[in-house]
């Protein structure tokens, strides 16, 4: 009996061992890569393989090295996602330009929406069609959404009414979408997985 308990506390240990070491070259393997796409300025690749390596052993060197790797792409990212969306844009939808057709999509709005981006505010606005005259709906300040510690969403920002968004812009940096994530209340955070509200905005100035 005792030979036989000896015998299945080595082959649980064998099997620990076993999956560590794969959890470690895992880790390896991804930390690699990150460094790869890193040194190509791949930036947003590698902030996301940087995470995963921080999550598979967050206490070994790999594991600590990737998680310095997170934080710092994270501010190189913002920074250029901020140069980016820095300026005036105009709302067309909740579809992209190439699938809607502006000139019929709300031909009997009076005004037409829009949100102007600065390094720390962003104001919405609206302005007549006829007469040009330009009304403010509202001003957030322009705050990041730090979610989880040390994650690799760059991009989402969260308003005053508790709402976040996720925010990208295309590589020519003519448009701007914008997805509502989830809403930070009372309760904590409620993540929307179907039926977010989405808006595309095209840069005017």
């Amino acid at each position: 009996m005792k030979k036989t308990f000896t015998f299945i506390v080595l082959l649980l240990t064998i099997k620990t061992f076993a999956q560590n070491n794969s959890k470690i070259a895992f880790q390896k393997s991804r930390y690699e890569l990150a460094v790869s796409c890193y040194k190509k300025a791949d930036f947003k690749k590698a902030i996301d393989l940087f995470y995963i390596a921080s999550k598979i052993k967050p206490d070994n060197e790999i594991g600590i090295e990737s998680l310095k790797k997170v934080d710092t792409l994270k501010t190189i990212l913002r920074e250029d996602i901020m140069t980016q969306a820095l300026g005036t844009w105009k709302m067309i939808g909740d579809k992209p330009v190439w699938a809607s057709n502006q000139t019929s999509n709300n031909p009997d709005k009076v005004s037409d929406e829009f949100v102007e981006i600065t390094k720390t505010q962003i104001l919405f606005f609206e302005k007549n069609k006829s007469t040009q005259e330009k009304k403010i709906i509202k001003t957030e300040d322009l705050v990041y959404y730090n979610g989880e510690e040390s994650d690799s969403l760059f991009s989402n920002i969260i308003l005053s009414d508790g709402t976040i968004w996720n925010c990208t812009i295309n590589e020519s940096s003519t448009e701007l979408h914008v997805i509502n994530l989830a809403k930070k209340g009372e309760n904590g955070l409620e993540e929307i997985k179907t039926n977010n509200v989405e808006r595309f905005y095209v840069r005017v100035k």
